[in-house]
């Protein structure tokens, strides 16, 4: 769940406004292998990887700890990150299979070298700022505050919004919605694994990719005969207008792996797509090909009609105008609930139904919640069988899983305000504070330097400070200008505050370098390949203790 100004002049007048927190994230990082099994005797299976450690409790991310980050967005069925900042710009990182961080030529992009973009890159006009992202498993959409969608990745089935093609290597931009010759400004989007779904200021929907299960809910599947024994269906690459929505106000659409979910304005439910597992809520397993409202969220009652909707790979939840956590569909392996007792329709969660659920997210196993604590701090809840990553974060010594909704202990006394789940990765946002300067840091060993890096020594007389970033140590006295205490709270030395977003150690520079010439390698060919095509392009368009390694004189000298 995120919040987004309204188109302005100024991007950075406008998203000062904007909520930011710091990125945590639990689970899995190896992103070229999550959730992916090795064949026996294949040449990729015996080749060493990039291994990335599975993070069992929460960790803040060195690259954005001194990023101002508004909103996160992954997909329960991928691996891939987009983190939208104060100032409108996007960080994208993660596996990139088929470009689907816009990038080409590159096997994923590390957590620890975040990717920047800005939407004037992406050729939009001065002033104008990302307010939204969405994920599917193999193509990722951005919406600008112009109302303005770019789409990159998988595009077999027309999924990212143009004609079919292998792969969008480079985020481009997505033509064709309007509605009555006007166009449309969009301002949310969704993705599934094979199509897509966008939101409009009006609260119109569109949807494009494939129709295979009539999650583009436009009445039909196109399924046809195209040789002996083997059928398509309908691909639409151009954004249709969802039917059966007419005259009513979307103002939030999530997508499973092949199936949609929608809030109106006046808090009905609509739902549509593949319903395997009765994951749509309708007591059946029926397709649906023209979005149906949930008869029990369309009561004259406004307090039972809907607040929040989400998504899971084979699950659909909603939060109603009380607080009440509602699931529908297969939402774990073994027992009720699971693929041979799916709830066939909404249940709620006894074991929460005591609380006033704020905001919900679900994962590829994972399912999260939100609600105010008896003392106003903020309780973050979990649950999910099969957490194999450590995708839940309960800590080290913990269980992986939990079949029943749990509070989680490691974030406790966390502000957290949103949570984007991964297939095998969590991501949260917290507010700074001090409880959150004391959870671990990832990476979690730099390797920085135990003396002063400007005068090389360790001053017994002068405290030094840690870098909350970098972990790179400040002799007090030695900073410009020169500060006469320990500050409270976090402190970023110059240098990190110079490159908010940097990539992290001298391996995080290396890769970021690499990244950089392939991405100025691929803007050239695209530029080439438009040029080819139509001539030259258009313009328009806290204090901290120091790490274990430090000096023992150097922390205790902090400690005073």
């Amino acid at each position: 769940m995120s919040t987004s100004s309204p188109p302005d002049e100024s991007a950075s007048t406008a998203n000062t406004e904007l909520q930011w927190g710091r990125v945590l994230l639990c689970g899995g990082t190896d992103w070229p292998r999550l959730g992916r099994k090795d064949r026996g005797g294949s040449k990729k299976a015996q080749e060493p990887a990039n291994v990335g450690p599975d993070l069992l409790e929460p960790y803040i991310l060195r690259s954005l700890s001194n990023v101002k980050v508004t909103s996160v967005h992954t997909s329960c069925a991928g691996c891939q990150v987009v983190a939208l900042d104060a100032d409108g710009a996007a960080w994208l990182f993660g596996r990139n299979d088929r470009g689907v961080l816009g990038v080409a030529g590159v096997e994923f992009i590390s957590e620890s070298v975040p990717m920047r973009l800005t939407a004037q890159e992406l050729g939009a006009p001065k002033g104008t700022w990302f307010v939204h992202a969405a994920c599917g498993r193999n193509h990722t959409l951005l919406v600008g505050s112009g109302g303005q969608l770019w789409s990159a990745g998988a595009n077999p089935l027309g999924q990212c919004g143009h004609p079919p093609c292998p792969e969008i290597p480079a985020f481009k931009l997505v033509q064709g919605l309007k509605h009555g010759g006007v166009k449309e400004h969009v301002v949310k989007a969704a993705a599934g694994t094979t199509f897509s779904i966008v939101a409009t200021a009006s609260g119109k929907v569109f949807a494009f990719g494939s129709g295979e299960h009539g999650q583009l809910g436009n009445g039909r599947t196109g399924e046809h005969i195209v040789s002996a024994g083997k059928t398509a269906f309908d691909v639409e690459s151009e954004p249709i207008l969802v039917k059966g929505l007419e005259g009513k106000k979307i103002t939030k659409v999530a997508c499973g792996q092949q199936h949609s979910i929608a809030l109106g304005s006046d808090g009905v439910v609509y739902v549509w797509g593949y319903n395997g597992y009765c994951r749509l809520g309708l007591g059946d397993q029926k397709n649906v090909l023209i979005p149906k409202p949930v008869p029990q969220f369309a009561s004259p009652n406004e307090l039972t009609t809907g607040a929040d909707v989400t998504a899971g790979p084979s699950n659909s939840v909603v939060v109603d105008k009380q607080g009440m956590y509602w699931m529908a569909g297969k939402w774990k392996t073994t027992g009720d609930g699971s693929s041979g007792q799916p709830y066939s329709t909404f249940r709620y969660m006894p074991d929460i139904m005591g609380c006033k659920v704020t905001h919900v997210a679900c994962g590829g196993v994972t399912h999260w919640a939100l609600a105010p604590d008896e003392d106003d701090s903020v309780m973050t809840i979990a649950f999910g069988q099969a957490a194999s990553n450590g995708e839940l974060g309960l800590g080290p010594d913990e269980i992986k899983s939990a079949t029943k909704p749990i509070r989680h202990q490691p974030l406790i006394g966390i502000d957290v305000f949103q949570i984007a789940a991964g297939q095998n990765t969590t991501f949260f946002l917290a507010k700074p504070n001090e409880k959150l300067s004391d959870l671990p840091r990832h990476p979690v060993d730099l390797d920085s330097p135990e003396e002063c890096i400007v005068c090389n020594t360790e001053d017994n007389d002068t405290p030094l400070l840690a870098c909350d970033k970098c972990d790179h140590p400040y002799h007090t006295k030695c900073l410009d200008p020169p500060l006469d205490a320990v500050p409270e709270g976090e402190w970023f030395c110059p240098e990190c505050e110079e490159t908010p977003g940097g990539p992290v150690g001298p391996e995080g520079v290396k890769a970021a370098s690499a990244i950089a010439a392939k991405r100025k390698a691929s803007k050239k060919a695209e530029v080439e390949e438009e040029e080819e095509e139509s001539g030259p392009a258009s313009k328009a368009g806290q204090k901290r203790k120091a790490p274990a390694a430090k000096s023992k004189t150097a922390a205790s000298k902090r400690r005073k």
